[in-house]
């Protein structure tokens, strides 16, 4: 099992985010990127959402930093640590978009681009958009397919359901000539379109028991990442038994790459506690570059 971090100050849930996060930035960020670079963490994330309505805001925070030029920002900052979106919401992009963007993102950062993506479920940003909200489903599902078509290729082609494309040239276009795709979401169709479309499966919102149950159910390739998130935070330096107790916990429900919450109360705290991750992470046989 590997470990990457859910990026402290992107995303601002008013339960979860720290003091220290409301006043920080981008220098933040890439402090505690580069930290985790240099330690051999897998991955950092950043999500997406254009616009929250403030009710919902108030329920599961407004602050969410496009991931795009963050990552970007990010990329520049560090060698090795993956840089991964969780997640794009397919139904607002049409595939060449994401292939021309991410593509050049790929390129810029020598291939650690890891595509995050899902169908959505705010239908107030879809309506918001001008995005379609009934039958996302099928609509991600070929969006997926376009994109596999499509990325790390300058002249893609495509036939599909929704989307039907050729003799265009996307350059720059991804350097990996297999960009990796998780899907993201909380249901069996999620990890069923998972299997068979993606290279790994993203889900959130689900108890460590119920998500082993999800994938004992399911014939996952012995090749797709199963990205879980413990849902809690973990706190290597003042409660490190739990932190390697639940590490365990996810190993055993079937991870392949833990992405982790970190408690922090501040900036340079975070990076000590990556440390003490490190170390307490090594002896149950967790890798690190």
């Amino acid at each position: 099992m590997r470990i990457g971090i859910v990026s402290p100050v992107l995303i601002q849930h008013p339960a979860t985010r720290a003091d220290w996060e409301v006043g920080a930035g981008i220098d933040e960020v890439a402090r505690i990127a580069e930290a985790a670079d240099g330690l051999g963490f897998h991955h950092v994330t950043c999500s997406e959402h254009v616009a929250v309505p403030v009710e919902i805001a108030t329920e599961r925070g407004g602050t969410y930093w496009d991931p795009l030029s963050t990552l970007g920002f990010l990329a520049a900052r560090t060698s090795r640590i993956r840089l991964v979106t969780q997640v794009l919401v397919l139904g607002y992009h049409h595939p060449l978009e994401i292939a021309k963007r991410y593509g050049t993102l790929d390129r810029l950062s020598s291939g650690r681009v890891t595509l995050g993506l899902g169908v959505g479920s705010l239908r107030e940003e879809f309506d918001l958009i001008g995005a379609q909200f009934e039958g996302r489903g099928a609509l991600a599902d070929d969006a997926l397919r376009a994109l596999r078509a499509s990325l790390g290729k300058p002249n893609p082609e495509y036939h599909g359901e929704f989307y039907d494309f050729e003799n265009f040239v996307v350059e720059p276009h991804a350097v990996q000539q297999h960009v990796p795709l998780w899907i993201g979401g909380r249901t069996p169709r999620s990890l069923r379109r998972a299997i068979e479309l993606g290279d790994g499966w993203v889900p959130f919102g689900l108890r460590i028991d119920d998500l082993a149950g999800m994938l004992a159910k399911a014939p996952v390739p012995e090749d797709m990442e199963i990205v879980l998130n413990a849902g809690r935070t973990l706190d290597p330096t003042g409660a490190a038994d739990a932190a390697a107790t639940t590490l365990s916990r996810l190993r055993d429900a079937g991870a392949t790459i833990a992405s982790v919450n970190i408690a922090a109360t501040s900036p340079d705290h975070f990076t000590d506690q990556l440390a003490a991750l490190v170390a307490l992470a090594v002896p149950l046989g967790i890798d690190f570059d």
